[in-house]
């Protein structure tokens, strides 16, 4: 990228290497990437280097073919160094290249130049921590405190061109404390102000490749540059193609093209396969020149409706008049490389009017609706292919008082996911962006309860435990700011899954009755049956039996009276587990009801669940035997589908199952792939069950001590949950 050093870098090398090409060195800009100056054609640059070669002018060839020819035949006897700096693409330099065996080239260039044959690649990446600060302290003749640790080694991004700006402002001024200045760039709106001393300048080194795009011919470069507009305006962690479409408003092929051609200039990185993350210097410039064209269009808004009064155009430069201290021609030699720095001068490029219209990019709001909407559209396709057909995924799409009229319109011009993997893949990849948007707009966009809403049962499903929470905390207050009873009634009701799931009972229960009083004040019966069936079963959860048996019959009342078999099935389960306290054959039965509606309706959750439920009555009446081909069959019949809960639960209860029947090695095993997996979605609820459990293995090993360290672990997890896997905790510890 711009400011990494590579001409530096060239040069350094070129100098180390003089003594193995005798016959000479030859340089030459070929001003890829620098400000207010065309890029050398080829026949420029041929022209001059046969001059260093001491042709005379008169002699070299007018056709660029005869003139590359001219300095191959002059260069092929020889042993010589090119060093060929700032190229802007293979096509310049190709016909520069010499084709004697002792000649060897250097190319620097912001493009990766993968369509130039035979050459190995160098690609540049900012510096370690370290070695940032050994260029501080080099350059700045400062000692104290400027470790691999100080905070300017992370605001200058480790890029050596804002590292060299930082330590000559500190070699100016003695009285200006690493401290300070680390102060001045904190503030992220400002910091390339302070990255620019005498001609060094990160925006400036920047703005070369975004004004080049912008004022390109090509299709593909122009909207590179409305994409880079459109990163700065909304400022996420990743982008992929189709987020940047909806974004720049062009079709997505285009937006792929135009990712590509971001990367080709160095303004982005593909951090992996369609994934892109500009350098943190990149995004302050992006919000730079995204902030820009905003305030010109609004200026250029004003004045067509013949309003009055100014407005400031934020984040423009004036051009310096500094030039490029490496000449194009001439020199003969290589310069030293203390006097190529890797910036030039040239303005960062005021954005006019014409040119805020067709980036086509408004900042603020507008953006960031735009990618609500977006998000909440592949959500909604998203619960299509992961919540089975039925009234849960109908009354979960189902619109609220507050919600915007035109989700509909960007859920149908959504394309459908082909399975439910897909989804569960693209809600990986998007997870880290959705929790940015939601968490900077609650306060000012309805979409946000209704994106939360859509997304939960992939949260739920692929045990996002943590980012559950913060999620539907910020959709319940953003819902209660609409005013919007049903959004707080989902977002209540989420919560109290939530809770449910990470051993948080009570408080779950308590979510739950307030949703289900809106639920009944609003009379949505299907929500009405959810609220009675979640409340039976946290009822006995905290043991109180009676009042779970009445809610969760009326529930299987209103299922009946919906014609709902699907969530007959999870009552019946339901009640099968609060039986499994007093009367476990009883439970058994229920289950099997359970299965035999799951197995009509081939429903891969109720299915699992119902074998996982078996396997834990069998386990309460002390038949571990018969337990284990249950919870292995409801991990069979669970495969590839993900259920975060459900998975964990049922390996949970095969460890225990296993650890009944003596075959403790294969139950170690299963335990360790549950912590793992348990640790990797930070669920501090079922790593300390698994904990528990391993604790066991390790006593029946005669591992007393790793066991009671297990113990420890698991209670510091557990304490204060709701489950009696607490109380065991405590006197397994007491005894020791």
């Amino acid at each position: 990228m711009a400011g990494v050093g590579k001409s530096a870098l060239a040069l350094h090398v070129a100098h180390g290497l003089r003594e193995r090409f005798p016959d000479g060195q030859l340089y030459v800009n070929l001003h890829g990437a620098t400000p207010g100056m065309t890029p050398l054609t080829s026949g420029q640059a041929l022209a001059a280097l046969l001059r260093d070669l001491g042709v005379e002018p008169r002699r070299v060839p007018e056709l660029p073919d005869a003139a590359a020819a001219l300095l191959r035949s002059t260069l092929a006897p020889t042993r010589t160094l090119m060093v060929l700096d700032d190229a802007a693409h293979a096509a310049q330099v190709r016909p520069l290249l010499p084709a004697g065996a002792g000649c060897a080239v250097i190319v620097t260039s912001r493009s990766p130049l993968t369509a130039l044959d035979g050459a190995h690649r160098f690609p540049l990446a900012p510096l370690s921590d370290e070695d940032s600060a050994a260029l501080l302290r080099a350059v700045s003749g400062r000692r104290d405190g400027l470790d691999g640790g100080h905070p300017l080694v992370e605001l200058t991004g480790r890029l050596p061109l804002a590292l060299r700006v930082v330590a000559a402002r500190l070699a100016a001024r003695r009285a200006l404390t690493p401290d300070t200045l680390a102060g001045q760039l904190t503030d992220t709106e400002s910091r390339l102000r302070h990255l620019e001393y005498d001609d060094l300048s990160v925006r400036r080194s920047l703005a070369v490749a975004h004004d080049a795009l912008r004022a390109s011919d090509r299709e593909a470069d122009r909207d590179a540059a409305r994409a880079l507009c459109s990163i700065g305006a909304l400022d996420l962690p990743v982008y992929g193609a189709p987020l940047l479409a909806r974004l720049s408003g062009i079709a997505e092929h285009r937006a792929e093209a135009a990712l590509d051609r971001l990367v080709d200039v160095a303004l982005l990185e593909e951090t992996a396969y369609a994934r892109y993350a500009p350098h943190d210097l990149v995004r302050d410039f992006a919000r730079e020149i995204a902030g820009t064209t905003a305030t010109t269009a609004a200026t250029a808004t004003t004045a067509a409706t013949g309003t009055t009064g100014t407005t400031g155009v934020a984040g423009t430069r004036e051009a310096t008049g500094a030039t490029e201290t490496a000449e194009a021609t001439g020199t003969g030699t290589v310069p030293d490389s203390t006097e190529a720095p890797d910036v030039a001068a040239g303005a960062a490029g005021a954005v006019g009017a014409e040119a805020a219209r067709t980036q086509g990019v408004t900042a603020g709001p507008c953006v960031s609706e735009r990618a609500l909407r977006w998000y909440a559209g592949v959500a909604a396709r998203s619960l299509e292919v992961i919540v089975e057909a039925g009234l849960d995924r109908a009354d979960r799409s189902r619109p609220t008082a507050t919600q915007p009229a035109a989700h509909a319109e960007d859920a149908a011009a959504t394309p459908p996911f082909r399975c439910a993997k897909d989804a569960f893949v693209w809600g990986d990849l998007e997870l880290e962006n959705v929790m940015t948007l939601v968490e900077r707009y609650a306060e000012v966009s309805a979409y946000v309860p209704v994106l939360v809403r859509l997304l939960n049962p992939y949260l739920q499903r692929s045990g996002r435990v943590a980012e559950s929470e913060v999620l539907l905390r910020t959709a319940l207050g953003a819902a209660r700011r609409l005013g919007d009873e049903a959004a707080q009634a989902y977002a209540l009701g989420d919560l109290a899954g939530l809770h449910f799931m990470t051993g948080r009972a009570g408080e779950a229960l308590t979510l739950n009755d307030e949703a289900l009083a809106i639920w009944r004040r609003l009379g949505v019966l299907s929500w009405v049956r959810r609220g009675l069936n979640n409340r039976g079963m946290l009822l006995e959860g905290v043991g109180r039996y009676e009042e779970s048996s009445e809610a969760l019959l009326l529930s299987l009342e209103l299922s009946r009276e919906l014609g709902d078999p699907h969530t007959e099935a999870i009552t019946y389960s339901h009640l099968g587990n609060l039986y499994e306290h007093t009367d476990a054959r009883a439970a058994i039965d229920h289950h099997k009801r359970s299965l035999a509606i799951g197995d009509v309706m081939d429903d891969v959750i109720i299915r699992h669940s119902a074998h996982c439920n078996i396997g834990y009555a069998h386990l309460t009446l002390g038949e571990p035997a018969a337990a284990v081909p249950h919870f292995e069959e409801s991990l069979r019949i669970l495969g590839g589908h993900d259920d975060w809960h459900g998975e964990s639960q049922t390996r949970l209860g095969l460890v225990r199952a296993l650890r009944g029947v003596g075959h403790c090695e294969r139950a170690a095993l299963e335990c360790e792939l549950l912590l793992c997996r348990a640790d990797r979605r930070a669920d501090q609820f079922t790593g300390g069950l698994a904990r528990h459990q391993r604790g066991l293995l390790l006593r029946t090993r005669g591992d007393v001590e790793g066991a009671y360290a297990q113990w420890r672990a698991a209670l510091e997890a557990l304490d204060g949950r709701d489950t009696s896997v607490v109380g065991e905790l405590r006197e397994l510890l007491h005894e020791a």
